[in-house]
């Protein structure tokens, strides 16, 4: 028989450990004899008086314990006392050893495995990751401080489902001078990041089985984003000019989307030449496709003038422009954007306004002042001095060991990628160097097709001091040379 007023543990906590309370210790033993059926269903307890006086607590103490075990429907409590709860009359299981259930990751994630590097801000010279010691962190906290003080209660019900309209009249200006980017606030709808943007256009612009056009190599994640969304997709090769699109593409594998990094093709470095533009703007009109122009980086821009966006060089083109503010401002900030042309937007409002929710508001309400007050685009100003000066520290490290043309990139970006030749297991060499905190990614990884695989490294310089851009390379190229 289960004895209840077995004395609790009354002994001081011991460095390094948390002394449980004895209310907690008391709710324990009675839920567990419960569950162990130590203590029957319908079993009467004794008063809280004469229990509190068994083990010499506090009445209190018991009180609560009863309490808390009333709430979560361990006890019930009728005219004659607290009783045990009626247990539901369950089958009963044949007696097995516990085996936790069998599960495989489906095939598709475990290819993507492959790809996924280790995510750190000790990497030296991971690509993608912004400056984060240069980060105005002053500056965001005051424009956090006014979205706090200027918060008002009917704020805090639910955000706007596109976004708050000061973000978006501040970003609609800015990346008109910025970018090129011609539209009005109401077009932009405000995402948790890009993958978030990619989402809504999958959803509003495909049907399952559709057919999406994607760079070869390309950002994988945005692949990703399509094959869980069951569209075919289709790659395409690119070169020094960008996005390379064979004439007979246009009628073997007509796209519903066509995925493109224009201003600076991730991962390869290339910008889309003004011809192949002007022809793609021109094909996609066509054929009724839309195009995705994700530009990722390209506010920092290091040789010759801004290259202005693909959406603003035609009025109401086929153009979805996304973007986010992971590498010009910091990761954890969780927000993006998509603009949608007005067309589309005139159809899908109420849609979205149904189905469609913002969020991040405060952080909203803060980068929006961050915005006006010109904190942005001085921050902005700031990088590209600073990217340029490690962009250049890293192409000189490199070139002491490779020659000037397997170096692709640079113009625009965080990151290189030296080319290597393709007997060399570049997946090999990330490995060791992402051991040593180095952080580079296989080029080989971003291929969709094994005819366009090459080998070759993609190499940031973003978070890296222009100091340790050398020493990094150095041991880098060790690792490449015992794997040569």
């Amino acid at each position: 028989m289960f004895d209840i007023t077995l004395p609790l543990d009354r002994a001081p906590a011991t460095p390094g450990s948390k002394k449980v309370s004895l209310q907690k210790q008391l709710i324990t033993r009675l839920q567990h004899a419960i569950l162990q059926n130590e203590l029957p269903a319908g079993t009467l307890l004794m008063s809280s008086r004469r229990l509190a006086k068994e083990l010499g607590v506090s009445r209190n103490t018991v009180v609560n314990a009863y309490e808390h075990s009333l709430a979560e429907g361990y006890f019930i409590a009728d005219p004659t006392g607290t009783r045990v709860a009626p247990r539901l009359d369950l089958p009963t299981l044949p007696v097995q050893p516990h085996r936790a259930p069998s599960y495989r990751l489906p095939k598709h994630l475990v290819h993507a495995l492959r790809f996924c590097p280790t995510l750190s801000t000790k990497m030296l010279l991971a690509p993608g990751m912004p400056a984060l010691s240069e980060f105005p962190l002053t500056a965001w906290r005051r424009s956090l401080e006014c979205a706090c003080q200027s918060l008002q209660r009917s704020q805090l019900g639910i955000t706007p489902p596109l976004g708050e309209k000061r973000l978006q009249q501040a970003l609609a200006q800015h990346l008109y001078l910025a970018r090129g980017v011609v539209c009005q606030p109401e077009q932009i709808i405000i995402t948790k990041g890009a993958k978030q943007a990619l989402e809504l256009c999958i959803m509003l612009f495909t049907e399952p089985e559709d057919t999406v056009w994607v760079e070869d190599p390309g950002y994988r994640a945005a692949a990703m984003s399509f094959r869980a969304s069951n569209l075919a997709i289709h790659p395409l090769p690119v070169d020094q000019e960008g996005l390379s699109i064979p004439e007979s593409a246009w009628q073997s594998s007509p796209p519903t989307l066509i995925y493109t990094t224009p201003a600076h093709q991730y991962p390869s470095g290339a910008v889309l030449s003004i011809s192949r533009r002007l022809a793609l703007l021109q094909q996609a009109q066509q054929h009724g496709c839309w195009i995705i122009e994700d530009d990722y980086d390209g506010e920092f821009r290091h040789q010759g003038e801004p290259i202005a966006s693909m959406q603003g060089i035609l009025n109401e083109g086929p153009v979805i422009y996304i973007g986010s503010f992971s590498k010009t401002l910091f990761p954890t900030l969780r927000l993006g954007f998509v603009i949608l042309p007005t067309v589309v937007m005139q159809q899908a409002k109420s849609l979205l306004d149904e189905t469609f929710r913002s969020s991040n508001r405060l952080q909203q309400i803060a980068l929006a002042n961050f915005i006006e007050n010109g904190e942005f685009g001085r921050h902005l100003a700031r990088m590209r001095r600073l990217y340029r000066q490690r962009q250049q520290a890293l192409r000189q490290a490199l070139q002491r060991y490779f020659p000037e043309e397997e170096i692709l990139g640079g113009k625009s970006g965080m990151h290189l990628t030296l080319r290597l030749p393709d007997h060399i297991d570049d997946a090999a060499i990330a490995l060791v160097a992402n051991q040593r905190q180095l952080g580079v990614r296989a080029y080989s990884h971003y291929f969709h097709l094994p005819a366009h695989q090459q080998s070759g490294l993609v190499i940031g310089y973003g978070n890296t001091d222009t100091q340790h851009i050398t020493s990094a390379v150095e041991e880098l190229v060790k690792i490449i040379q015992r794997h040569t």
